[in-house]
């Protein structure tokens, strides 16, 4: 059984690249694979592996300057979701884009996955989804705006364009793991908005501990590894990913037409050249020559990397 950690942590990095040799030393010794992103802001990332493993790394990252509140999510999968561990050193661990926004100094009213369905069916609140239109696709909140944003990127111009539509309502945001809205609530406020709150924990802590029968969840959560999507209880979702552009599909989406496996699907068919399916041909290939000898083929295709939000 292999453990999943989804975390992130907000503090001051004064070098992360002094961070990163111990710290992926330390993963690659307890065979512990995944993504961690590291930048002056602090740290972001899934990893999985055993117990052990996992309460290793936890621990180390505990111990890093600031970073002794870290929280995570678990959960757990019979097949290894990640074929080889990455420590990246970026700009931000969540990219928005906006160097004046500060979750250390100010974010938004957390609020518990218990206390959210009361909050979300009031009058006064507008609910909106800060992850991407992909994610979005496949499940959300009952009643959610949807800013149809490709990357957090574009949500500061979608606010501009869209903030009349909100006057004088309390804003609720909502993301996969809480990392999104530790920015955009930062964000809402600098542009002069009262009262913004936040889902503590995000979809996954919510759909972890609010039983289905009281749930204003609809669908599945898009998640950054190999089990695509989840659904209550954290149960694995029928997604599977297009290894062409990497977003998630269902076994229905197999029947049709333009899908061809490790290739396209309806959602990128028309919209990647013939030199890059010849590309994906080839991929394919190696890949079903690996499983032909039993082999791990280590060019796995994961889930459309987060730029916006690994956890």
């Amino acid at each position: 059984m292999y453990v999943i950690a989804a975390l992130y942590h907000f503090t001051h990095f004064a070098d992360p690249s002094a961070v990163k040799p111990d710290l992926l030393a330390l993963c690659t010794d307890k065979d512990v694979k995944g993504t961690l992103l590291l930048a002056r802001e602090g740290i972001n990332g899934t990893i999985a592996g055993s117990r052990a493993g996992i309460d290793a790394v936890l621990a180390h990252i505990r111990a890093l300057p600031g970073c002794t509140g870290l929280e995570w999510k678990e959960a757990t999968d019979t097949a290894p979701p990640f074929a080889r561990m990455k420590v990246r050193l970026k700009k931000e661990i969540v990219t928005m884009g906006q160097p004046d926004v500060d979750p250390l100094a100010r974010v938004g009213h957390y609020v518990e996955p218990q206390d959210w369905n009361d909050l979300i069916r009031s009058d006064d609140v507008a609910l909106i989804d800060t992850r991407n239109d992909y994610e979005v696709a496949i499940g959300t909140f009952e009643g959610a705006v949807d800013p149809e944003t490709e990357t957090f990127r574009d949500f500061p111009a979608w606010w501009e364009a869209n903030k009349g539509r909100f006057h004088n309502k309390r804003i609720a945001m909502f993301c996969t793991g809480g990392i999104r809205c530790e920015k955009s609530t930062n964000f809402l406020l600098s542009q002069g908005v009262e009262d913004v709150l936040h889902l503590k924990g995000g979809i996954l802590r919510y759909l972890e501990e609010m039983p289905a029968t009281d749930s204003t969840w609809q669908g599945e959560c898009f998640v950054f590894d190999n089990r695509v999507s989840v659904g209550h209880g954290l149960t694995v979702g029928p997604h599977q990913l297009c290894h062409g552009c990497r977003h998630p599909i269902l076994t229905a989406d197999k029947q049709r037409p333009e899908y061809e496996e490790g290739v396209c699907c309806h959602l990128c068919a028309d919209k990647t050249s013939e030199a890059d399916k010849n590309r994906f041909r080839e991929r394919q290939k190696q890949i079903s020559l690996s499983r032909a000898r039993g082999e791990d083929h280590l060019g796995r295709i994961l889930p459309k990397p987060g730029a916006d939000d690994i956890t």
